[in-house]
């Protein structure tokens, strides 16, 4: 680009300059008249014409010094030799002054024409999009670097003292306790569980949200019907006063079981939450020809509609229903997480709330 405005111009020196109120500094140069400039040099920013533009962000071009009204007796060609100059203002997209693209010569030159003063423009123009994309790219790194050390922080430094809570209170349930000590351990494991759950959504939460997304482990078509029978036991044995019904035929869907069974377990623990609690709670798994489906079904009063269409942000909680046990506990990411895990698999998430039944269905493509 230097090279190309030394050769249209005939003009022997030309930079691309950083201006700021107290510094001239080329930031690349091309020097072919022994001018003495290198890049990363510096002038005097109050002995440079790129001081003055800096103010009034417009373009100076002298053909002439000794010529021109304007800058015969102007200190800046006297200090320099300089007999022509252009430059032309480098302005960045949220409008910050960045500095110049210039060029100089201790010869006359013809450079106030259209041509000149169109191809310095369009420079300059480019200049400013190339230095926007790089702040924009140093940027995204940075960003990038606290959203890996957010996501070790909640990984590592968190789960570490869970993990020696977890080992500690294991421990102490199998020795003599006192009845009290013993109800007391019970309730500092559930504790820890509730914890690790919720280190588990925040983490998710921090990978799909600032991350590129949740990663899968698919594997090749097999039976989903275990795995969700797994988690459907694990919800009956954590809340055994209430009734869980499960249809699940055979079901060879490829897919990252895991995270099917925690979107799931995610629905299941949704429904219980807020569902009525003399209603069952059921469970439905089919394949297609085409799809794989998923719902979970709960009775209870249902869902405002003003509500359903924000139930899949993060940290958007319902609410318990009456007769439910919803104590609005939790950061609002289950129904959310859910939703990433769909999408992760090509897949949807939906409800359907009337005044019989709430039902969440899953439903992806199925190969």
């Amino acid at each position: 680009m230097l090279d190309v405005c030394c050769r249209v111009t005939g003009m022997g020196f030309a930079a691309v300059a950083r201006v700021t109120e107290t510094h001239w500094i080329a930031a690349q140069v091309l020097d072919q008249s022994d001018f003495g400039l290198k890049a990363g040099g510096q002038l005097k920013v109050d002995t440079t014409i790129c001081h003055e533009i800096r103010s009034h962000r417009t373009a100076v071009v002298i053909d002439d010094v000794s010529q021109d009204p304007a800058y015969a007796a102007h200190h800046t060609p006297a200090i320099y030799g300089l007999q022509s100059y252009i430059a032309m203002p480098i302005i960045l997209s949220d409008g910050t002054f960045y500095g110049t693209l210039c060029a100089v010569d201790a010869k006359p030159h013809r450079l106030n024409t259209p041509e000149v003063t169109g191809l310095f423009t369009l420079f300059a123009e480019l200049l400013a999009f190339h230095i926007d994309a790089q702040r924009r790219a140093v940027e995204q790194d940075e960003t990038g670097a606290l959203r890996e050390r957010f996501i070790a922080v909640l990984g590592h430094d968190l789960r570490n003292p869970l993990a020696s809570l977890d080992a500690g209170t294991r421990m102490l349930a199998k020795t003599e306790l006192t009845p009290r000590a013993k109800g007391v351990v019970e309730l500092m494991r559930a504790s820890i569980e509730r914890m690790s759950g919720l280190i588990d959504n925040m983490l998710d939460f921090a990978r799909g949200r600032l991350g590129s997304g949740l990663a899968l482990d698919e594997t090749a078509p097999a039976s989903l019907a275990p795995a969700l029978g797994h988690v459907i036991e694990e919800l009956r044995l954590a809340h055994p006063s209430r009734r869980i019904e499960a249809q699940l035929t055979d079901l060879p869907v490829r897919c990252d079981a895991g995270r099917v069974s925690q979107l799931l377990s995610n629905l299941l623990a949704n429904a219980i939450a807020h569902g009525a609690a003399d209603l069952p709670v059921s469970v439905e798994a089919s394949v297609t020809d085409s799809r794989f489906s998923l719902s979970v079904t709960n009775g209870g009063p249902p869902i405002p509609p003003e509500l359903q269409q924000d139930l899949f942000k993060p940290f958007v909680r319902m609410g318990g229903n009456a007769g439910g046990n919803g104590s609005g506990a939790g950061l609002g990411l289950g129904l959310f997480i859910a939703a990433e895990i769909a999408k992760a698999h090509g897949g949807t998430i939906s409800v359907a709330s009337d005044a019989r039944e709430t039902r969440f269905t899953f439903s992806m493509p199925h190969h």
